[in-house]
C-alpha cells in the first residue's frame, strides 16, 4: 500500500505485509527510513482488526456523544472514551445490566452495571434489522 501528499503527489511511504515463514512481516517505509518487525498471524489480525475499526469510524464522521442507560445498551454500541470499546451483547437481571465489551484489538470482557447507570456512547449500533 503507497500513500502520497496530495499537494505534491510524491510518495510519503509504502506499508508492506509479507508472510516470513510461520509469521508475517509488517514494514513502513518512509523517505527517512524503514521500520520493520514480525508478528504472529493472531497478532496480525488483530492489527488488521483494529485498522478496520479505526476505518469505520472515520467514515462513519464525528457524532455527537449520547448518553444511555445501561439496560438500554445494544449491540455495536460504542462507548466513548479514549480507546473503542463496543458492546458484544446485554443481559438485564432485575436491576443488573450484564454487559460484554470487545476492544478495537478484539479482545473481550464483561462488566456488570446498574441497570439505571448513565453510560456515554461515542456512537449507536444498529437496531437488529437495520
Amino acid at each position: 500500500m503507497t500513500n502520497e501528499h496530495e499537494d505534491t503527489g510524491a510518495s510519503a511511504g509504502t506499508l508492506e505485509a509479507t508472510p516470513v515463514g510461520a509469521e508475517v512481516g509488517i514494514t513502513l517505509s518512509t523517505p527517512s527510513g524503514a521500520l520493520s518487525f514480525v508478528c504472529t498471524p493472531a497478532r496480525a489480525r488483530e492489527l488488521a482488526t483494529a485498522l478496520g475499526l479505526a476505518a469505520d469510524e472515520a467514515e462513519s464522521g464525528p457524532a455527537d456523544p449520547v448518553t444511555v442507560r445501561a439496560g438500554e445498551l445494544r449491540r455495536g454500541d460504542v462507548r466513548d472514551g479514549d480507546r473503542a470499546m463496543t458492546v458484544e451483547a446485554v443481559r438485564t437481571e432485575g436491576g443488573t445490566a450484564h454487559v460484554t465489551w470487545a476492544s478495537g484489538a478484539g479482545r473481550g470482557w464483561n462488566q456488570m452495571y446498574d441497570a439505571d447507570a448513565r453510560i456515554p456512547l461515542r456512537r449507536r449500533g444498529r437496531l437488529p434489522g437495520a
